[in-house]
């Protein structure tokens, strides 16, 4: 049994991402403990890639900062390693499929299994090429967490077949970063996924209120939120780990 499935056993889940390494891994650390400790049911930890496609500015600029600040792929699984030592709550990483190749794929996947990740998504890999990562998936016990974007209409039923993990449910087209409103037809999106998949899903890409996050979780199992997180980083710094657990605690609560 997938140990994501916990994060959703509880009803409605929040889902913070964190870019590790911005401003630096000390920060991370303090930023995902202060999450989880103000209610966060799962986090996605970003490891930086020097061109995040799927990034809109505010993530592009974290994975420049990290990348500057001298993270490595090495130093996020020793950060990880850390963090499990008093952290439960599942860790899913989230990065590009370059990273994965060139740190190697099986090694990557054998080092999550051994720190503690339990699912990744990588959110450059359309569903039709991720038999290049799945074997090793399964070979060491990591979700590989498929998305599903407006776009995908007709392929939903199948890619919700499929799923490992979570469903991660794209709320509109373009890049991540906080949208005023969400207009996409996500109850018809959820409704062909219920049809075909008891794995729970859950909503990103432009959420960043309380509002907007207990509309999402209404026709879903959960929101994620990144790029708010992201800007407090962003503006914080170092103290940024309390206020992202005062705002954890505000979006949590929403979800009822």
């Amino acid at each position: 049994m997938s140990k994501i499935a916990d994060a959703f056993a509880g009803g409605k889940a929040f889902i913070p991402f964190i870019t590790c390494g911005d401003p630096d891994l000390e920060t991370t650390a303090a930023a995902v403990r202060a999450a989880v400790e103000n209610g966060a049911d799962l986090i996605e930890l970003g490891i930086p890639f020097s061109d995040p496609t799927a990034e809109g500015p505010v993530i592009q600029g974290a994975n420049l900062r990290a990348l500057k600040g001298g993270v490595t792929t090495d130093r996020i699984f020793g950060l990880v390693r850390d963090l499990r030592r008093d952290v439960t709550v599942p860790l899913v990483f989230m990065t590009y499929a370059n990273v994965v190749f060139s740190y190697g794929t099986e090694r990557f996947l054998s080092t999550c299994r051994e720190v503690g990740v339990d699912g990744l998504i990588l959110p450059d890999v359309p569903f039709e090429e991720r038999e290049e990562f799945l074997p090793f998936c399964k070979r060491y016990g990591v979700d590989l967490i498929s998305l599903i974007a407006p776009t995908s209409a007709h392929r939903i039923a199948k890619i919700a077949r499929e799923a490992e993990g979570f469903l991660y449910i794209v709320s509109s087209l373009g890049v991540t970063g906080t949208r005023s409103e969400i207009t996409t037809d996500l109850s018809a999106m959820v409704e062909v996924v219920r049809q075909n998949t008891a794995i729970p899903c859950a909503v990103g890409f432009g959420i960043s209120t309380p509002e907007q996050a207990r509309r999402m979780a209404e026709v879903s199992d959960g929101a994620i939120v990144g790029s708010a997180i992201v800007k407090l980083l962003e503006q914080y710094g170092k103290d940024a780990p309390q206020q992202i657990g005062a705002y954890v605690r505000k979006m949590k609560a929403a979800l009822g």
